[in-house]
């Protein structure tokens, strides 16, 4: 009678073992940092798709089945930043020369879409109807589009490549009038913050501070750190191409931009960066034709002096402040000692919650369209929180988080032999979407800075 209770003890026991991450210590880092880079090394190339249809030159897919031949925005610039480091670490010269159409082709495929009033498409799959077609079933001002991580992916393609921005010329205009629309149709007045038209494909899908609000409310810092960096890059690229005029303006709006998100985003309080709402009614002056004597107007005596509200909604992206570089010391300071560091929030054995804990949205189910950030860990957010800590300074704390990421992907490799979409914040377990490559592969640059080697990061 022992014999099937000793049977089911063992198997909990192995069941146990086996949903605990591994110890965080030096020899284990070592080992799963070996085990990442032979399992890396050899899918390099299952990123890299050949020209067709649609997309006229080469580029890289995310990886799997469910992202197998399409090709994504922000996806594709951070598959690139550590496909660059593969290629530092492991690549000949002949490799970087065969990869260097594939990046290109990234950017060129999005710009080939583009137009006069700059909108462009988040994904387009092999076989996606032409820019006319897409147009006639959208109203490119009223949806989201790609997001603004297209000039940046072409500046770290410029600054790996010598400088070398001439492949861009002919397509300038386009990245400009997709730049520009952003600033001149998806910025709010009152504030100067960029906002999402809908929560259609927002790349962090179902962040509450977005995902099912009214449309053109959110003032989104995930957002408004991407378009900083952008902007940034679009001064970078107009003076490689010596069009430093052009380059000025951008220089501006980009300091204009960290001006205001300091101003609005940043919550004393909480010490945080938050998103932002903005769907207040407008302050109007009352309408005195036709209305008696002494009618009272309610609010004219005290209308509102703020133009947006903060949304305390403990979201990662908050840490995109460090990442961006738009915090300042003495914010970075606070939001590592008590954000970064609060285990009952964001930090968690695996890395970053995508959602505090502390929120009662907090949900690790696994879902596609959309996609789960209400907490799982995604290595792209380890990756940029682990960055903008190393920027500011934080090196013990960037160590934890890379240390971490290590330990999750090396001992998914070692379980199952591939990576996953994203994992359970406790105990590292994969969620769903076998195969996933894409920004995973980033544990390779954090690997390196772990060992104190070169390493390629994002423009």
């Amino acid at each position: 009678m022992k014999k099937p209770f000793l049977l089911l003890s063992f198997l909990l026991s192995v069941a146990t073992v086996a949903a605990q991450l591994p110890a965080r210590t030096p020899e284990n880092v070592r080992k799963y940092i070996r085990i990442c880079r032979e399992n890396i090394r050899k899918e390099m190339k299952g990123m890299y798709r050949e020209p067709g249809q649609a997309l006229k030159y080469p580029f890289l897919a995310p990886g799997s089945n469910q992202y197998l031949d399409m090709l994504w925005d922000w996806d594709s610039w951070l598959s690139n930043v550590a496909l660059r480091q593969i290629l530092l670490e492991n690549g000949t010269k002949e490799d970087r020369e065969e990869a260097l159409k594939y990046e290109r082709g990234c950017v060129l495929n999005a710009l080939s879409y583009g137009g006069m009033d700059g909108w462009i498409p988040i994904w387009i799959e092999r076989n996606a109807p032409s820019r006319e077609e897409m147009l006639k079933t959208r109203n490119p001002w009223k949806s989201n589009m790609h997001k603004p991580t297209l000039a940046q992916h072409a500046a770290f393609i410029v600054r790996n490549t010598d400088g070398d921005a001439e492949w861009l010329r002919e397509d300038f205009y386009y990245l400009q009038a997709f730049v520009n629309k952003y600033l001149n149709f998806h910025r709010h007045k009152a504030t100067g913050l960029l906002y999402w038209e809908t929560d259609e494909a927002i790349g962090v899908d179902n962040d509450p501070s977005t995902f099912y609000r009214p449309y053109g409310s959110s003032g989104s810092i995930f957002l408004n750190a991407m378009m900083y960096k952008e902007l940034q890059a679009m001064d970078y690229l107009a003076r490689r191409l010596k069009l430093d005029e052009i380059a000025d303006f951008y220089a501006r709006e980009a300091e204009k931009l960290k001006a205001v998100v300091r101003e609005h985003c940043w919550d004393p309080r909480d010490g945080f960066y938050y998103s932002v709402d903005l769907n207040l009614r407008p302050l109007e002056k009352p309408d005195i034709e036709g209305v008696q004597p002494g009618q009272l107007f309610l609010h004219v005596g005290g209308p509102r002096t703020y133009d947006c509200l903060i949304q305390r909604l403990g979201v990662w992206s908050g840490f995109l402040a460090l990442w961006s570089g738009i915090a300042t010391p003495e914010q970075a300071r606070e939001m590592v000692a008590r954000h970064f560091r609060d285990t009952a929030s964001f930090n968690a054995p695996a890395g970053i919650r995508t959602l505090s804990k502390m929120e009662k949205m907090y949900d690790v189910r696994g879902s596609g369209n959309p996609s789960s950030w209400l907490g799982p860990v995604w290595i792209n957010v380890n990756y940029l929180v682990f960055r903008g800590l190393v920027d500011y300074g934080f090196e013990a704390e960037a160590r934890e988080v890379a240390e971490k990421t290590v330990l999750l992907l090396g001992r998914d490799y070692e379980r199952f032999g591939a990576l996953h979409e994203y994992y359970l914040p406790e105990n590292g377990e994969p969620v769903l979407n076998k195969g996933f490559q894409n920004w995973n592969l980033l544990v390779l640059n954090m690997a390196a800075w772990l060992d104190g080697k070169p390493t390629v990061r994002e423009f």
